[in-house]
């Protein structure tokens, strides 16, 4: 394997923040309950889709910021264009699919915080995604792609990352991944293929949990971070739930950021929200333990709001919230 030097990560100045994947609608259960089995209130549509969350987030926080996806002509795929584009995003590289439907998740929490989803992804707009004239466009002006791991399940959508890996590449760009991949999909050889292809190019990883192990491909936490940034990695902010997060660099820094304490509406959305205040006060030129007291504060906040992009922050917000809020 090439080991590659720890290049760290590109300015506001290089280009905007591109991302890739889906963008759905979410439609959540009023009740708790389990599933979907029988007639009940529900709540919705909101705008989803993580990719979707996150660029959303940066946008709000005043960075360059656009998404190459797809949705239905109709309300929800009107729904997700307006609010992304009243936001600030770059909303060129969104094409509208003339048939299939924007992609959905109908979502229902348990009485013990878990959630049971229904998803129509794959085969509705969500999963049309390609490598378009204006998919080329936007990504030919990108200062930095940020990766989802879920997009790896969506057709065509290598495609479009690989094209992005080498662009960047070209104009000395930067890379971030948020792993967000079910095992089920890394066991597939293939999608464990792309995967790896993505780390081995990152500069930025965004993990919650054992999502460190799979992006190493080792366990333990020293030998994780050891593995990762031999190849090149330039930092690595871990997401810790309730208990924080931790910002470990190349150069040995270690920065922990508490958790801020906050009744939890809705979580969904949650680590996209963080991971892009992270990335975006960091391309700004913030030093890591402000990045990451945004993150949390991003994240945070967002957990407060029903609907999984509601709670996306401006930094006048953030900063709101941080002199309000307690931290554990």
């Amino acid at each position: 394997m090439t080991i590659r030097t720890a290049r760290g990560l590109a300015p506001e100045a290089l280009g905007p923040t591109v991302t890739i994947g889906e963008i759905l609608v979410e439609i959540m259960a009023e009740t708790p309950g389990v599933g979907f089995l029988e007639p009940q209130p529900l709540t919705g549509p909101y705008p989803s889709g993580a990719p979707a969350i996150f660029i959303d987030q940066v946008a709000r926080l005043g960075g360059a910021a656009g998404i190459v996806g797809c949705v239905g002509h109709d309300d929800f795929g009107r729904l997700n264009i307006e609010r992304l584009q009243r936001d600030g995003a770059d909303v060129s590289a969104i094409s509208i699919h003339p048939e299939l439907p924007t992609g959905s998740a109908f979502v229902r929490y348990r009485p013990d915080g878990a959630r049971d989803f229904v998803f129509n992804l794959t085969r509705s707009a969500a999963g049309q995604i390609s490598l378009d004239d204006a998919a080329k466009a936007l990504l030919d002006r990108a200062g930095h792609l940020h990766v989802m791991g879920s997009a790896l399940s969506i057709p065509g959508a290598w495609d479009l990352i690989r094209y992005g890996l080498d662009r960047i590449a070209e104009c000395g760009g930067s890379v971030s991944l948020d792993p967000n991949a079910r095992k089920e999909l890394l066991s597939s050889h293939e999608a464990a293929g792309q995967f790896a292809a993505i780390v081995a190019e990152a500069d930025l990883l965004l993990p919650s949990g054992d999502e460190l192990f799979a992006a190493a491909g080792c366990e333990g936490e020293e030998a994780a971070l050891a593995a990762l940034f031999d190849q090149g990695v330039s930092e690595i902010a871990l997401k810790r739930g309730d208990k924080g997060a931790t910002v470990f660099r190349h150069s040995g820094e270690r920065t922990d950021g508490a958790a801020f304490q906050v009744e939890e509406i809705d979580p969904t959305g949650a680590g996209d929200c963080f991971g892009a205040a992270y990335l975006t006060c960091r391309r700004m030129g913030f030093p890591p333990d402000r990045a990451l007291l945004y993150a949390n504060a991003a994240g945070a906040r967002n957990v407060t709001r029903k609907g999984p992009m509601e709670g996306a922050g401006s930094f006048d917000e953030l900063d709101a919230f941080i002199a309000n809020t307690s931290r554990a």
